[in-house]
């Protein structure tokens, strides 16, 4: 659930700031949504299939989802389209944000505190409540899966957010190569195995620097 809610914030906000930069192609095919039917739809292995499998298999559901754009509108406006590149992104760095600001008002509610060990879905400890189980453990999985989100997909490597977002760090005329030279170059699965070897490397480092902010003063590690 946390996986199909939080994907789908995503690539509704890919498509909202699409539209509002010029593109209406997401926002036509129904994905400027918070209802995860279109995006389920338009990738129905990435956000159903794959997931189950992986859930099952893993006990953690893994999977992935798109939103389309014009890629004539984006090499016309190189500007617009990385701002639509970084709002998947930013919609996972919200909901993030969500999480540690209800854990912490969990933990000064006296639901619960610093569990004495972290993990990907143990963030809280319960004091003496079920609620504060059921809750802590919703917001742990929140926390975890949208700074897993956020991480993945900022790594500068196509077809990830951050490939798209280095238009905002080059011309305008180098921006136009990049995309045209990602499109033709069959990059794409590469960067995705890239990926693959360097998460790991990268998101316990960024979820022990995250946690060290959600619980100062305490040392996990």
């Amino acid at each position: 659930m946390v996986f199909v809610a939080s994907t789908t914030l995503h690539e509704a906000s890919h498509a909202l700031v699409a539209k509002w930069g010029g593109d209406p192609t997401a926002y036509a095919a129904g994905q400027v949504s918070l209802s995860p039917i279109p995006h389920m739809r338009r990738e129905p292995f990435g956000m159903v299939v794959l997931p189950l499998v992986s859930l099952a298999i893993s006990g953690w559901p893994f999977g992935f989802a798109s939103a389309p754009y014009d890629p004539v509108w984006a090499q016309r406006h190189p500007r617009r389209a990385a701002w639509m590149s970084l709002a998947g992104p930013g919609a996972n760095f919200a909901l993030l944000l969500l999480a540690g600001l209800l854990i912490r008002a969990g933990g000064m509610a006296g639901w619960f505190e610093p569990p004495a060990s972290v993990s990907f879905s143990q963030l809280t400890a319960p004091v003496a409540s079920p609620l504060g189980d059921t809750l802590g453990l919703t917001l742990s999985v929140l926390f975890s899966m949208n700074l897993l989100l956020f991480v993945l997909n900022l790594l500068p490597v196509p077809p990830l957010d951050g490939s798209g977002a280095l238009g905002l760090l080059l011309s305008e005329d180098a921006t136009r190569r990049y995309q045209e030279w990602v499109a033709h170059s069959g990059i794409a699965w590469i960067g995705l195995l890239v990926a693959w070897q360097l998460i790991d490397h990268i998101f316990w480092p960024a979820f022990l620097f995250s946690v060290g902010l959600l619980y100062p003063g305490v040392s996990y590690g």
